[in-house]
């Protein structure tokens, strides 16, 4: 039974949608967002990250949330960007999902947290999980919605 969910999940993976979470003053933005069905778990996520800025980027880290169709955390990843992202320039990276199962009907936000400019010790930060919250309570239907 636990084989067969984990069939069906890995077959709707390339249907899975992943909503981006932005901050406002964000440097970097995540475009052509997808899950690729690699056939056998855990799943990945394909992205293109985007410098915004006029300034090259040295470091930044992506992070991942998973919530359940009542808008619920399930789970959260953090990974490191590709290093070195020239101003207004993008890059394609990947990012394996191994947070454990990822049903079809949960819901998956991702952003960028963190940057860090070339030749800088100063960090751009944001909190996403309040963001990524928000935006899956509006997602749940409400009859879904977790009362807390």
């Amino acid at each position: 039974m636990l084989l067969a969910a984990s069939l069906l999940a890995l077959a709707l993976a390339g249907d899975m949608q992943v909503e981006v979470v932005l901050a406002q003053d964000s440097p970097v933005r995540l475009d052509k967002v997808k899950v690729l069905n690699t056939d056998a778990a855990p799943l990945v996520l394909l992205y293109e990250a985007h410098n915004v800025t006029d300034a090259e980027l040295d470091q930044f880290t992506v992070m991942v949330f998973v919530f359940d169709r009542t808008g619920r955390l399930k789970a959260r990843q953090v990974a490191p960007g590709r290093r070195t992202l020239e101003a207004r320039s993008s890059k394609f990276s990947t990012m394996v999902l191994d947070v454990g199962t990822i049903e079809p009907t949960d819901m998956l936000m991702a952003g960028v947290d963190q940057a860090q400019r070339t030749a800088s010790d100063q960090w751009w930060r944001a909190d996403l999980r309040a963001l990524a919250e928000a935006a899956a309570k509006k997602r749940a239907g409400p009859q879904d919605r977790v009362v807390r």
